[in-house]
């Protein structure tokens, strides 16, 4: 694989730190659905669309682009304000950098960041607030894309399970059923297909990317027990996973696990995990079903539980 220039991923964190400020949460006085009433959270503003958004002009600089999914990570403090890391190129993350205030953001939940033409770098940001809106920001293409999301209790993006080229969405209600919304690659999505029930045993859903090495998005979840399991992507939208493979004990250590695809560039998905003290720890993916992560490193000591959320 081809990696990018230090210059390159410099420009990459500028653009997608402007674009999450100026085309997905940019608080404003008037906000910004306020004409037609569809704004949930008063002070969001997904821009004027006159733009192009930064997000979509990042590019990798190598011939073939990225083998894996190259998106930032973003996290929200306990004062709700948001942060920014990208790769820094050795492994690890870059210094992070400040996106928005509390009071510019108020109502945020979560978010996932898209992958909308299949390049492996970022193209949006789906986020999800409190009262249940799911908004989209990217694609010089910025709305509401409807409300009632508040029946479920956890929301993520692990790449494109259906055949396509956009990334999809999955979201679990809280009778633990998990049902799985494709996007048009514009921040529409389809009517959701239920994937199945039983999802409630899991405390932690993640993945972005191909684990296994057959070129599917993958997601992990891990049990009440600490176990971790790893669900292959089938590429099927109406049976968009095999049947869970065991890949460890012991995950109880942690409190999150989010993936944003390829930190240590090497064109294998990872998985970051956060300690119940704090500490930020890299699973480095192996691209091998079997065992699909190497030895775990340590890529951030302590501070980490200042953020309620990461994505």
């Amino acid at each position: 694989m081809a990696k990018t220039t230090g210059r390159t991923r410099a420009r990459r964190a500028a653009r997608l730190a402007a674009a999450a400020v100026t085309a997905a949460l940019v608080g404003t006085a008037v906000p910004a659905f306020a004409a037609d009433g569809n704004s949930p959270v008063p002070g969001w503003h997904f821009g004027t669309g006159k733009a192009k958004s930064p997000l979509t002009a990042a590019q990798s600089g190598a011939a073939a682009g990225p083998q894996a999914p190259v998106f930032p990570l973003f996290g929200v403090d306990r004062s709700d304000r948001g942060w920014l890391y990208t790769q820094n190129g050795k492994g690890g993350l870059t210094d992070r950098g400040g996106l928005w205030d509390g009071k510019q953001v108020p109502g945020l939940k979560t978010g996932a960041v898209v992958d909308n033409d299949g390049d492996n770098l970022p193209d949006g940001l789906w986020l999800w607030d409190t009262k249940g809106g799911l908004h989209y920001g990217g694609d010089n293409n910025d709305f509401l894309v409807g409300g009632g999301w508040n029946i479920y209790d956890k929301v993520l993006s692990p790449g494109n399970l259906g055949g396509g080229k956009a990334g999809d969405l999955l979201a679990r209600d809280s009778s633990g059923t998990l049902w799985l919304y494709l996007g048009y690659g514009n921040g529409k999505l389809t009517s959701r297909y239920k994937v199945g029930g039983g999802w409630g045993q899991y405390t932690q859903i993640a993945g972005n990317g191909d684990l296994t090495g057959d070129g599917k998005p993958d997601i992990v979840a891990r049990d009440g027990d600490g176990t971790l399991w790893l669900y292959k992507g089938t590429g099927n939208y109406k049976a968009p996973f095999a049947p869970r493979t065991k890949i460890g004990g012991g995950w109880n250590t942690y409190n999150t696990l989010v993936s944003m695809g390829d930190v240590d560039l090497d064109g294998k998905t990872d998985l970051l995990a956060r300690g119940n003290d704090g500490t930020l720890w890299l699973y480095k993916g192996t691209g091998n079903a079997s065992a699909p992560y190497k030895l775990r490193v340590k890529i951030g000591t302590g501070g980490w539980n200042t953020y309620r959320t990461l994505f």
